[in-house]
């Protein structure tokens, strides 16, 4: 075993419990913190060299892990964000509308999970990064008008896949409370 291994191993016995604690009480489910921790001794391996020794390691750890966390946030802001704007660009209306036409905020990022990598692509290169058709286009190398044609198609297919999660939640909630009627 190579230095750099046991010291990591020595890194990990020591703290992993304290850095999965640390994880769980920001995350709010077990899973996200075990990813986070994983993800946390991840950078710990790479960055191997430049882990303190001693009780600072620990806080490094925790500092990593709390850097990581941030990013997911940050992260979940920015698809929240898009699937707001995804939603104004496909309905119009405001926040209002958003809430009355969907079961959950997600509900927009699922269908756009749903979509093809093409139908995705042009829709969150538009929503998200705030690109215009002729931007679009030198990006993903057409024509201008071929990246009207694929937003159009995309958005067709994103409404499609939105009306069909909307209509399966609708279904499965009547059947829920037809379930518990006497």
């Amino acid at each position: 075993m190579t230095a750099s291994e046991q010291a990591f191993e020595h890194l990990f016995n020591a703290n992993f419990s304290d850095v999965f604690a640390f994880t769980l009480r920001r995350c709010g489910s077990q899973q996200d913190a075990e990813d986070l921790t994983s993800e946390t001794f991840a950078v710990a391996w790479r960055r191997i060299e430049d882990v303190p020794v001693g009780e600072d390691a620990r806080l490094w750890l925790f500092g990593v892990a709390r850097h990581l966390l941030l990013n997911r946030q940050r992260t979940l802001r920015r698809q929240r964000s898009l699937a707001a704007r995804l939603t104004l660009i496909m309905f119009g209306g405001g926040r209002e509308q958003l809430t009355e036409s969907f079961t959950s905020r997600n509900d927009v990022l699922d269908a756009l999970q749903d979509l093809n990598t093409t139908d995705r692509e042009v829709l969150t290169l538009h929503a998200w990064d705030g690109l215009s058709a002729d931007e679009i286009a030198v990006v993903l190398d057409i024509t201008t008008a071929a990246v009207w044609k694929r937003m159009q198609r995309a958005r067709e297919r994103l409404a499609a896949a939105l009306k069909s999660r909307s209509a399966l939640f609708h279904r499965t909630a009547q059947e829920a409370v037809l379930k518990e009627a006497p």
